[in-house]
């Protein structure tokens, strides 16, 4: 599958900020502070980014390619162009990755459903006759499911907190002694257990 980076900046994707003295103790310190899954936020609407929708919520499998196609029927765009809309039309409730959106597009393009041509260095998506027809047969706005029944602002907070929880971590598996990072590892497992008793209303 072709690579299509020069779409959009270099980088994208970095993490933020390491959390140990080398990529394996990274992984491997966070891994035993967050079970076998890792640190990642990723389930349900919280998740970091790397997900089917990425960024701000997350839709259904599919919903990429159906919103993709349902924008080119409005008229040609760039994948960047695409991106942004999605954005703007779900009131910022869902903005897919270029992870997500790139493959996609390459997908639909082997498919025969869209086509490509190079404009000013960058690539101009369109509809042939036959994505135009499975365009038509699909949903007006897939985007619109990304944000229904979602309370963002609720969303963010919590965000924001599991970040600044990685963020701490992260800190003390740096620049902690040993003893300094297993505690910190018992306090992570610790205050996910508690979680999970939240759920089981024992806490």
């Amino acid at each position: 599958m072709r690579s299509h980076g020069h779409e959009y900046g270099n980088g994208h994707g970095a993490g933020r900020g390491g959390c140990g003295p080398g990529p394996r103790g990274d992984f491997e310190g966070r891994r035993a502070a967050f079970g076998p899954f890792g640190p990642g936020f990723g389930g349900g609407p919280f998740g970091g980014g790397r997900g089917r929708g990425g960024g701000r919520g997350r839709a259904r499998r599919g919903d990429v390619r159906a919103s993709i196609l349902a924008l080119l029927k409005d008229r040609p765009m760039h994948g960047y162009e695409m991106i942004r809309e999605i954005g703007e039309r779900s009131d910022g409730a869902w903005k897919p990755s270029p992870g997500s959106v790139y493959p996609t597009l390459q997908l639909l393009e082997d498919e025969g459903l869209i086509t490509s041509a190079s404009e000013g260095g960058k690539k101009l998506f369109t509809l042939t006759d036959t994505g135009r027809a499975e365009a038509e047969d699909g949903p007006e706005a897939p985007w619109e499911e990304a944000g229904r029944g979602v309370d963002w602002e609720a969303v963010n907070e919590i965000r924001q907190a599991g970040f600044g929880l990685m963020e701490a971590f992260g800190q003390v598996w740096k620049t902690g002694s040993a003893e300094q990072r297993q505690k910190a590892v018992g306090v992570i497992n610790e205050a996910r257990k508690k979680l999970y008793l939240i759920l089981a209303d024992e806490a």
